[in-house]
């Protein structure tokens, strides 16, 4: 590691950056030592997160000229992609693994992610919230306990269920069985993950609250409505596919699948076979159909709308 020092406005040399060749080793070694997480990004291989201890802040950081992440979000760039189970994952936060579904991010536009815990347990995570626009969880196996500002008590999702994280509400992962799956889409592809040190959850239930104009769902996804569209003001919408179906032009932005299980060939281009764990990104304004499609197939589609500018402005926090 290398170290520098950057006076603060009253020429105190408080803050200190710290540029690391192993992100991961000086992160947990700076845990270890006290240091508390302010910021930390990107979610799925993070190189750089702000850190605290008795008065004094460090930035570490393994790309240290690789720039904060925006709150303008980035022009949408749309184009069609197919990512096979096969493709490796890297470790992202509090010891998760992450399979990124869509590596050109469409621009930096969307982020998908494949997230596994493989031993289960308690989670090495604390209370954040994230500077997004959208971000959405679905658990394809196994389960896993969460708990999320204003919502009540820690609560258990399920194989097939899906929270809706409003932008900014604050929440914590607890534990997991081992094998959970889930898979992650958010907007932008860069964001800030930032702790709440003074929140403790749970903190009862609020009152029909919402997050930047979306509000907090957990359901159950199947073929029809799960609630998402009402939920995000229109922005995104979520189904199970269990059979073939025609899929008329999108008019919006993100056009995602994700194979659960089964079998099944996509009709878009020069035609693919769909496997377990596939996933894929079709442009909007585009037709295509699932076709052959096995008894026990199963797609996660995910769709938004166009998306704002910029990332909400964070609201003021409950009680």
């Amino acid at each position: 590691m290398s170290e520098s020092a950057f006076p603060d406005q009253d020429g105190r040399f408080s803050d200190r950056l710290i540029v690391s060749s192993d992100f991961a080793r000086d992160f947990a070694r700076m845990r270890g030592e006290g240091w508390r997480v302010d910021e930390i990004y990107p979610a799925d291989e993070p190189h750089s997160a702000i850190l605290s201890r008795a008065g004094e802040s460090a930035h570490l950081s393994s790309m240290p000229d690789a720039g904060e992440p925006s709150d303008r979000l980035p022009a949408f760039q749309a184009e069609f992609i197919l990512t096979r189970s096969a493709a490796d994952g890297g470790e992202g936060r509090a010891g998760m693994r992450y399979r990124d579904l869509i590596p050109s991010r469409l621009g930096g536009r969307y982020i998908a992610s494949h997230i596994t815990i493989a031993e289960g347990g308690p989670v090495d995570d604390w209370v954040h919230y994230h500077g997004v626009a959208f971000q959405m969880i679905f658990v394809r196996s196994g389960w896993v306990r969460v708990v999320y500002e204003d919502q009540g008590e820690p609560f258990v999702m399920h194989a097939g269920e899906m929270v809706l994280q409003p932008p900014y509400i604050r929440h914590r992962v607890l534990e997991s069985s081992p094998g959970l799956e889930v898979i992650e889409i958010g907007c932008p592809a860069l964001h800030k993950t930032f702790s709440d040190h003074e929140m403790q959850l749970p903190n009862g239930i609020g009152q029909d609250r919402t997050f930047s104009g979306q509000h907090f769902l957990h359901s159950a996804i199947d073929d029809r409505d799960a609630g998402l569209m009402d939920a995000t003001g229109g922005l995104a919408d979520a189904r199970i596919v269990s059979a073939a179906t025609r899929f008329e032009p999108h008019v919006g932005e993100l056009v995602f699948g994700f194979v659960l299980e089964g079998a099944a060939r996509l009709d878009f281009g020069d035609g693919a076979a769909l496997g377990p764990a596939d996933a894929f990104v079709i442009q909007p304004g585009e037709a295509w159909a699932i076709a052959d499609a096995s008894a026990d197939f199963r797609l996660l589609h995910v769709t938004t709308a166009q998306m704002p500018e910029r990332i909400p402005g964070s609201p003021a926090k409950s009680a």
